[in-house]
């Protein structure tokens, strides 16, 4: 009788992985990966970032060269913060473009340019897959996974995709995956702004926000983000998970579209104010994203 799980330990055995980018996103992405059988090859700018891999017999790459070499016609997968990283590591000097293998395919799960991704597309098998869910659901292998890229791609990407999110949807050709993203971020940007005014709002005016916060999960204002980030804002608690710079850089990426396309926002232009007077005039861009309330104290 087949046990269930053991199954889905294989479901990559033998496949050829590349991951770079051992972050808070990508160490648990690449841990799922190995468990579920993968023959992985990691690399991080960070030499000692993902040793308890080694210990469960990824190999480490010493070059960006030699993960290509290593992966041959198999998949290498991104994590990366900045767009400017993704493309020193794809297009650089050293980087992998001049050393993968023409069927090889790249995952950039990062949160990247929209026009950048279609430049990257156009010289390598791509799929733009960025992710929402934070750090606990690349933990869990829970996040939600948005893609674009070909069809052909996709379908062979998917068990990939499967093991380190829940909900995994193509949104068409290269750079829909990031619209997308970007139209993720738009909402919790601004709705981390609203949380924060409407907490601060109850504090100022004498009621416990506690009560308010519980009292809101019943209608129509229930969200994760007055869940989770609520939670966070009445205990004061801003320990990073994604942090503001970071919230930062993803509303400037959604401006840069918007300005591309011809959409104007008042609200998306207040929204990118608050967030560059929280992490470039406060100088606060390490905590956690909720620290945002930190505006309205």
């Amino acid at each position: 009788m087949f046990n269930i799980e053991m199954i889905n330990q294989n479901k990559l055995a033998g496949q050829r992985i590349g991951y770079i980018g051992l972050g808070n996103m990508g160490l648990p992405g690449a841990r799922h990966l190995l468990a579920a059988g993968a023959d992985l090859v990691v690399w991080n700018r960070t030499r000692d970032k993902g040793s308890e891999l080694l210990e469960k017999g990824a190999r480490r790459a010493d070059s960006l060269r030699e993960l290509a070499e290593y992966v041959k016609g198999g998949i290498v997968c991104l994590n990366l913060t900045h767009t400017h990283v993704v493309r020193e590591i794809v297009l650089g000097e050293a980087g992998l473009a001049g050393s993968l293998d023409a069927e090889a395919l790249v995952i950039d799960f990062g949160t990247t340019s929209v026009e950048a991704t279609k430049e990257f597309a156009q010289q390598l098998r791509w799929l733009d897959a960025p992710v929402s869910g934070g750090q606990t659901g690349a933990e869990q292998a829970s996040l939600t996974i948005m893609v674009g890229g070909s069809e052909q791609d996709f379908e062979r990407a998917k068990e990939l995709l499967h093991t380190v999110g829940k909900r995994v949807t193509r949104m068409g050709e290269s750079g829909a995956g990031q619209v997308t993203k970007l139209a993720n971020q738009l909402i919790v940007a601004q709705t981390i702004d609203a949380v924060a005014q409407a907490i601060r709002m109850a504090e100022r005016a004498g009621v416990d926000p506690s009560l308010v916060r519980e009292a809101l999960m019943g209608g129509f204002a229930e969200s994760r983000i007055l869940q989770l980030h609520g939670e966070r804002m009445i205990n004061r608690s801003f320990q990073p998970g994604g942090r503001a710079e970071l919230q930062l850089k993803d509303v400037r990426l959604i401006c840069e579209l918007a300005q591309s396309i011809g959409f104007s926002s008042p609200t998306l232009d207040n929204c990118l104010r608050q967030w560059e007077l929280l992490v470039d005039e406060k100088g606060l861009g390490q905590i956690d994203h909720s620290g945002l309330f930190e505006l309205y104290r």
